[in-house]
């Protein structure tokens, strides 16, 4: 080595810098890939992302290769420079002056440098690195192999076992995070639809029934004009049947059969309405929106009667309340576009009685709690203790309300506001 000019030494410490800038650079951008993304882009034949999935697939060879050349590159390098110093300055140097700026050249261009670009852009150096890293791998294979046994080896007494691989996988909150995250690559509304699929597991069939006192059907014990008129006046598709009272329900008729059920004197025929009466489905209050999805699904159902434990009616839910809860309200009917939730100048809102919490926490960003009563009444009387006989006001939270109209020991119109600071529930 010293006979080599001092031009040809410094050439030769240049490369190696940057040996050393590509093996750092290598290690973080494969470390840095998303695996998702990785796994997106091999599915669609990416040459580079295929020879990375090979590559991570077993990542102590990989380190054990990047760190085997980095630090031969690195030691050999110092070796190098030490000569230069000493032909430039001496032996004493070599030993403080020469640590010094080697350290500082190698931690600057050959360690941050590199390794931050690799943060920034891990597809674009990981992905061209991996043509490199393969066939380096399949030539320095006997000695990664014995690194990796000994290594491994010695994991394994520290209760590490590399042969396991990683089995970590997303749970829904990290979902929701990904996609919370994903920024312009999913649109605002699908980032919405998203969540709102994942939030399907956190709520039940109770929180967004249609409660008892509120459902619209059809009496068997009502007289014949009267039983057609209101087949004829309701703007619902699916209609519950029910004799004397909404437990005994008899089934549900769909309003396209009310052709079948009329005479040529347009008088109703009771034997083919009982023919046209499809038999009543029950679910569980408690059953999770999810799996009343895959319940109405399995059943081919778009309508059920919700239940409590003692078999009890305590509302129905149907197919297009749990789409709602995924896509937002989308239906035509009438009706169901007046909205239970109306805001004033002062900033409060009137808000009607029988509205779910839930509906409340989405409608105004509230953080209300869902633990106990399903209503907003129900909430609200539960903190009363009591059916008050006029206007009242109770506070939750941060949250003020004051009950405007009591009628059948339901709160049926509520004025609410949020206080800006932290209130003292009462």
């Amino acid at each position: 080595m010293n006979e080599l000019s001092l031009e040809l030494l410094f050439a030769i410490l240049a490369v190696l810098l940057m040996l050393s800038a590509f093996f750092s650079s290598a290690e973080t951008g494969m470390m840095s890939l998303n695996r998702y993304r990785l796994k997106h882009l091999r599915n669609k034949g990416h040459k580079g992302a295929i020879r990375a999935s090979k590559l991570l697939k077993y990542p102590d060879r990989l380190i054990s290769l990047i760190l085997i050349g980095n630090n031969l590159v690195n030691f050999i390098g110092a070796s190098l420079f030490t000569v230069i110093v000493i032909r430039l300055w001496g032996e004493a140097a070599s030993v403080v002056i020469g640590p010094i700026i080697l350290t500082l050249v190698f931690l600057i261009f050959a360690e941050i440098t590199p390794k931050t670009i690799a943060a920034f852009y891990p597809e674009k150096i990981a992905f061209p690195a991996s043509n490199i890293l393969t066939p380096l791998l399949f030539i320095l294979y006997p000695l990664v192999w014995f690194i990796n046994n000994i290594t491994n080896r010695i994991l394994r007494l520290i209760g590490i076992d590399t042969r396991l691989g990683n089995q970590e996988q997303l749970s829904p909150e990290e979902l929701r995070t990904i996609v919370g995250e994903a920024g312009p690559h999913i649109p605002q509304r699908h980032q919405g639809m998203l969540l709102n699929i994942l939030d399907l597991e956190q709520a039940s069939v109770e929180d967004i029934m249609i409660p008892r006192n509120e459902i619209v059907g059809i009496d068997l014990n009502d007289d014949d004009l009267t039983l057609l008129e209101h087949l004829r006046s309701l703007e619902f598709t699916r209609i519950p049947v029910f004799k004397d009272d909404v437990n005994n329900v008899v089934g549900i008729f769909h309003q396209r059969n009310i052709s079948r059920v009329i005479d040529e004197n347009g008088n109703l025929d009771r034997n083919s309405l009982m023919s046209q009466i499809r038999e009543p489905y029950f679910t569980p209050e408690i059953t999770p929106l999810h799996m009343q999805l895959v319940n109405f699904q399995h059943q081919k159902r778009r309508m059920g009667i919700v239940v409590d434990e003692y078999g009890v009616v305590q509302g129905l839910v149907t197919l297009e309340d749990i789409l709602e809860e995924i896509v937002g309200e989308f239906t035509s009917n009438m009706t169901s576009q007046l909205r239970d939730i109306h805001s004033q100048q002062d900033g409060s809102f009137i808000i009607n009685g029988t509205t779910t919490i839930r509906e409340v926490n989405k409608s105004l960003g509230w953080e209300l709690p869902t633990e106990g009563p399903k209503t907003l009444s129900g909430l609200l009387l539960e903190n009363l203790e009591s059916f008050p006989d006029a206007q009242v006001g109770v506070t939750i939270n941060n949250y003020h309300f004051e009950i405007l109209e009591i009628k059948d020991n339901i709160a049926k119109t509520v004025k609410a506001i949020a206080f800006e600071g932290p209130e003292q529930e009462k």
